[in-house]
């Protein structure tokens, strides 16, 4: 047993080893399917805990059915959920509330992809009773968060290093849009676009084959069609360009205004007590909710209506601005739910109400209404996450048509351009990292960086050594080659001795006429060049290394186990070698 024991920890040791490099994608490959399969499983949990509840509640058994509720009942559902989900992250989940995408992006940013679970499990818990009280918020903010907790959890489980665990939460961020919308391609795109905002291609095969994992999974429990109901259509002529020109312009101006009330809101909030802010949020929905019940809950039967035309112009109009104010208060004052699945139904009914003033106008020429939906659910979604290319991707999975490309394209881009240049807006999920209070920056530096671990760089020719040790003792260790000699001190601090220095003194001695068989040395007293080093843990990116030496102001790591008191050194790590390894 003890030998079996040993047999598994020398190859995990390996394993851990050979993913501290770029190279490492085979085995990321395996790790990034098995993520992808747990992630799976997590959001299909997700999703039934919160459909079933549901539908044992809400009329005719449908899950969405909020619009068959009284209005008293819908009022105080929504109230009802915020004070719940208040008073249970304020007083149970102390330390835990930090949930959402914004916390799988700052982990990723300040903590090298290592996401807390109890934070997860409080957005599991969270986020149900949110959607289930009806709030206007979406499910896929909680399911980005449980897939990237999913690969985060695996990787630290097995130990890997810190930059193998950051592509793990690529994968579950990827695996959880997947199994959302049913959409493998979208969920790449967005793991990449707007979660860790880099490419590389030794990065998108593992989080290609997670999408993949997890789509199956979903597909076995939920079958092969998408979350929408998408009608076959297209663009008219060429014509009706115009008009797809002026819905990007408005959807620009949509998107702005949404990051701009999100972030009032947000900001005005803070003073207060989260259970007061979340039943307030609560209270406002059930509100609104009065007279626009379709605001209430995830949204997509209202998306469906509004590409098969189901809304007259003036439900439209409704719904667009309600579901805006209700989602950007009910997200600003704390609620942990998502903004992916609002945006969508903004866009939507934003869409199909252009759809049907164009009919107006030009009767019998204009495309359905519910083409000019579908183009500005993709529209809205790439303007307010600055996401071009995952929205055109997610129209295209959705409808199946090459068709939409074009439209969508020029819908997209004239989205981002009016949100992102005319009125400055950022991502929203980087307006809300930056509300925290933190500088979210990520250079082409960082991006390089964070790549590799320093397993991979460090030097591990070296030999610890006593402060005093024997004439003899030195001898034989420069007799071993190393590149180090590390001297231990004060129980926590390293110098390094260059062997060569030690070299030149025994060699000055020697020749001195010294009697040198029981003469001691003292190692801090001899001429040398000695470097003061500071430590970092063997599962450290190479950002993690640089920005230590910088912090420490040295020269030399000490690369030692985590959780180690510093007695076991595995490697030296130099400032030369990290930016030597940057620039190559």
């Amino acid at each position: 047993m003890g030998s079996l024991k040993s047999r598994l920890n020398h190859r995990l040791t390996k394993l851990r080893l050979s993913m501290a490099t770029v190279e490492s994608v085979p085995q990321l490959a395996l790790l990034g399917a098995i993520s992808g399969i747990i992630a799976g499983l997590v959001i299909v949990a997700f999703r039934i805990l919160v459909e079933y509840t549901q539908m044992s509640f809400l009329p005719g058994g449908d899950a969405e059915n909020y619009e068959a509720l009284s209005p008293m009942m819908r009022l105080l559902l929504a109230t009802a959920g915020g004070l719940v989900v208040g008073l249970l992250f304020q007083y149970i989940a102390k330390g835990a509330a930090q949930v959402g995408v914004v916390h799988t992006m700052e982990r990723l940013a300040y903590h090298q992809g290592r996401l807390p679970l109890r934070n997860a499990i409080w957005q599991f818990i969270g986020g149900s009773i949110t959607i289930i009280s009806g709030h206007s918020v979406g499910r896929e903010g909680p399911s980005v968060h449980l897939g990237a907790a999913s690969g985060s959890v695996l990787g630290q489980l097995l130990q890997l290093p810190n930059n193998s665990t950051r592509a793990l939460v690529a994968c579950g961020v990827a695996a959880a849009i997947a199994a959302s919308f049913n959409t493998p391609l979208a969920g790449v795109i967005f793991a990449m676009e707007v979660v860790l905002m880099e490419y590389t291609i030794a990065g998108f095969i593992p989080v290609i084959i997670a999408a993949v994992s997890a789509t199956i999974v979903c597909r076995w429990f939920f079958g092969a069609e998408t979350v929408f109901f998408v009608p076959d259509t297209g663009l008219g002529t060429i014509a009706e360009l115009p008009f797809v020109l002026i819905l990007g312009v408005v959807i620009g101006i949509l998107a702005a205004t949404f990051i701009e009330l999100l972030q009032r809101f947000s900001r005005i909030s803070t003073p207060y007590p989260l259970w007061q802010r979340t039943s307030l949020a609560g209270f406002i929905i059930g509100i609104c909710a009065l007279g626009t019940p379709q605001i209430m809950g995830i949204g997509y039967d209202t998306v469906n209506s509004a590409m098969v035309g189901e809304f007259a112009l003036g439900m439209l109009i409704a719904i667009t601005l309600v579901k805006l104010l209700a989602t950007t208060i009910g997200l600003g004052l704390g609620l942990p739910g998502g903004l992916i699945g609002p945006t969508l139904v903004i866009g939507a009914t934003a869409g199909g109400m252009i759809g049907i003033i164009a009919d107006m106008l030009f009767p019998g020429s204009i495309s359905s209404p519910g083409f000019y939906a579908i183009i500005g659910m993709g529209a809205m979604m790439g303007a307010t996450l600055h996401a071009p290319l995952a929205a055109l991707v997610a129209m295209l999975e959705l409808t199946a048509n090459p068709n939409i490309i074009l439209p969508g394209m020029l819908a997209i881009v004239t989205a981002a351009l009016v949100n992102s240049h005319l009125f400055g807006k950022p991502s929203v999920f980087i307006m809300l990292i930056k509300e925290r209070g933190l500088d979210f920056r990520d250079s082409v530096l960082a991006q390089s960086l964070r790549r590799i671990g320093v397993a991979s760089v460090m030097d591990r020719s070296f030999i610890c050594s006593e402060q005093q040790i024997t004439f003899a003792s030195a001898q034989a260790m420069l007799e071993r080659s190393p590149n180090w000699i590390i001297i231990r001190r004060d129980n926590a601090l390293h110098s390094l001795l260059p062997p060569a220095d030690l070299a030149q003194y025994l060699l000055a001695e020697e020749e001195r006429g010294v009697e040198t068989d029981n003469s001691m040395i003292d190692l801090f007293e001899i001429p040398a060049k000695r470097r003061d080093a500071s430590t970092i843990h063997l599962q450290a990116s190479l950002q993690e290394a640089y920005e230590a030496i910088t912090r420490a102001d040295c020269e030399v790591l000490c690369v030692i186990r985590r959780g180690s008191d510093g007695k076991q050194i595995d490697g030296v790590l130099t400032r030369k070698e990290i930016e030597a390894h940057y620039q190559s």
